[in-house]
């Protein structure tokens, strides 16, 4: 009887491209069942036991009972990102409600925290609707994330750049999603699993190469976008970000 696969969610954006090509070719194909979801779904998987290990948006993680972060990679950016943002018709003192995209909670978080200890600006947040895409109008502003935001980029008077705006409140990099499991993995499954990450973030050319289907970005572009707006090594200062954003959490 073969081993039961590690099940593993990861987040079907373009910016997760690298890990699912080199997971995809490496050595653990055989062992693992690859899931590929929206961040809010790679979380609730983790959380109620579907999954054994998920790349999932590090404002679950006060949920967790216990969790283990098992990688050194993540979803992180050092300034603008590109694919998190805050679109409006006003400047930020005239908005007054903002419709949070539904598909990953640790940009709703960072968005409350921004208007609160940032940008200092009292507002109301609605949960989003099909559609709510199209719904920067008067003092309504809109978050959006992932791969939609492509195209939606510079069509709107004033565009916030998320991962950009925290850089400004903490002069630190941000942490979007990290590896988590909340049972620890095998040292040799966890050494194989980085390894692998490893390998698709030091390939990145290759990666797009072989996997390019965006309707929204050139190749080029996608090249650009996972070279100098992802960073995925998940370091001291991002470890330092992450720390900071989780004690932000308990404030709001």
């Amino acid at each position: 009887m073969s081993a039961e696969k590690t099940k593993i969610s990861i987040v079907n954006y373009t910016n997760t491209l690298p890990f699912k090509w080199a997971l995809k070719r490496s050595k653990l194909i055989n062992q693992i069942d690859l899931q590929e979801d929206i961040p809010i779904i790679c979380a609730q998987k983790l959380k109620y036991g579907q999954v054994d290990l998920a790349l999932v948006p590090v404002a679950l993680l006060p949920e967790l009972d216990t969790y283990f972060i098992e990688s050194d990679f993540c979803i992180g950016a050092n300034g603008k990102v590109d694919s998190v943002k805050l679109y409006s018709g006003v400047p930020l003192e005239e908005i007054r409600t903002v419709t949070l995209d539904y598909q990953s909670k640790t940009s709703i978080t960072l968005t409350k925290i921004l208007f609160k200890f940032f940008w200092k600006t009292e507002v109301t947040f609605l949960d989003a609707k099909p559609g709510f895409e199209n719904g920067v109008e008067g003092s309504n502003a809109i978050v959006v994330i992932g791969d939609r935001t492509f195209n939606m980029n510079g069509n709107f008077a004033y565009e916030f750049d998320l991962a950009e705006e925290w850089k400004k409140l903490c002069g630190l990099p941000f942490v979007f999603a990290a590896w988590v499991s909340v049972e620890k993995l095998s040292s040799e499954f966890l050494m194989n699993f980085n390894s692998a990450l490893k390998y698709g973030v030091e390939n990145i050319l290759e990666a797009v190469n072989e996997n390019y289907a965006n309707e929204n970005l050139t190749k080029n572009e996608t090249i650009n976008y996972l070279t100098r707006r992802i960073d995925f090594k998940l370091d001291s200062s991002k470890k330092e970000a992450l720390y900071l954003f989780l004690e932000y959490i308990k404030r709001l």
